[in-house]
C-alpha cells in the first residue's frame, strides 16, 4: 500500500516550519512528513521536534536538505517520488525570499534567484509532485503574499513574481477540479519570521507596515484552516482584506503614485527611501 505523505518546502523556518507542526498535529491519515530546505542542521532540529511531540503516532519525519533552484536536486525529489510511489495527501510551497530596493540598485543575479526560487521552483515541484497528489483528497498550500494585489515599486520584482504564485494557483485549482484536488493561495501581508531580516539588507520597512505585522503562527493557521476547507486564496487580517478589496476596485496608478510618495519621504530607511511591498 503507498504511503500517505505530505511535502513541506521551506521547512527550516518561518511559516514552513509551523506548516509542518500543524500537519504533524492535525492530520493523523499521514504516514510521512518530508522536510525540504537548505539549511540541513534546522532541518534536523525540526525533525528531532516532529518526532518527540509525535510519539505513539505512525508518523516517519524524514529530511531531505538541498537547494530548490538546482535542477539535479529536482530531479533527485523527482526520481525519489517515481521509486517510492507514494500518495501525496499535502504539499506545501513555502520555499521563498524577497529583497528591498529599486530593480536598478540590486544585484542582478539575486533577483534572478528570486524568481527562480518563488516562481520556478515553486512551479517545478508542483509539476514533480502532481501524477502522486492522492485524488479526492489532496490538497496544494502555495505561499503567494499580499505583494501579489498590485505592483509594488521598490519591491518589483518579488511583487511580481507572487502574483505568478497566486495566477498560476487559481487556474490550476480549477483544472484540477475534475480529481477535487484543491490549491489554495496564501497571501499574508508583513509576517514576523526572519524573511525580513534577509528583505531589509537595501531598504528600510515602514512604521506602517511594522504596525500591521502579522504573527506567523496565526497566519498559518489560517491558511491550514482555509485550505482544509478548499479556499482557493487565503489572507488573514483586515488590513489585508482591505487591500486586496482595494487594488480591484481604485485605478492602479493611484496606488503607484501613493507607494512612491511614501517610499521617498524624507528620512525614510537608507538614503531616504523606504518600501510599501504588502
Amino acid at each position: 500500500m503507498a504511503q500517505k505523505i505530505a511535502v513541506v518546502t521551506g521547512a527550516s523556518s518561518g511559516m514552513g516550519a509551523r506548516m509542518a507542526q500543524l500537519l504533524c498535529s492535525r492530520i493523523r491519515q499521514l504516514d510521512q512528513i518530508l522536510l525540504i530546505a537548505r539549511r540541513e542542521d534546522r532541518l534536523l532540529s525540526l525533525k528531532e521536534q516532529l518526532e518527540a511531540s509525535s510519539r505513539g503516532k505512525k508518523l516517519q519525519v524524514r529530511i531531505l536538505p538541498g537547494d530548490l533552484m538546482s535542477r539535479d536536486f529536482l530531479a533527485e525529489i523527482e526520481g525519489l517520488l517515481s521509486e517510492e510511489r507514494p500518495e501525496i495527501l499535502f504539499l506545501v510551497n513555502g520555499a521563498g525570499f524577497g529583497k528591498l530596493g529599486k530593480v536598478a540598485d540590486l544585484d542582478r543575479r539575486v533577483q534572478e534567484d528570486m524568481l527562480r526560487l518563488n516562481c520556478g521552483a515553486l512551479f517545478s515541484l508542483t509539476k514533480i509532485c502532481l501524477p502522486y497528489m492522492k485524488d479526492r483528497a489532496g490538497r496544494i498550500i502555495n505561499f503567494a503574499s499580499a505583494a501579489a494585489f498590485l505592483p509594488q515599486p521598490e519591491f518589483a520584482v518579488y511583487a511580481a513574481g507572487k502574483s505568478f504564485v497566486l495566477s498560476f494557483s487559481r487556474a490550476l485549482n480549477q483544472e484540477l477540479k475534475d480529481r477535487r484536488i484543491s490549491v489554495t493561495a496564501v497571501c499574508p501581508g508583513p509576517v514576523r519570521t526572519e524573511f525580513f531580516d534577509i528583505a531589509e539588507e537595501h531598504g528600510a520597512v515602514p512604521l506602517y507596515k511594522k504596525m500591521v505585522m502579522a504573527d506567523a503562527g496565526a497566519v498559518t493557521k489560517k491558511a491550514f484552516s482555509d485550505s482544509l476547507r478548499r479556499r482557493p486564496v487565503s489572507v488573514y487580517g483586515g488590513a489585508m482584506k482591505g487591500l486586496r478589496i482595494a487594488a480591484r476596485l481604485l485605478p492602479e496608478g493611484l496606488f503607484l503614485t501613493a507607494i512612491d510618495l511614501i517610499n521617498h519621504r524624507p528620512g525614510k530607511g537608507p538614503g531616504g527611501r523606504g518600501h510599501a511591498g504588502a
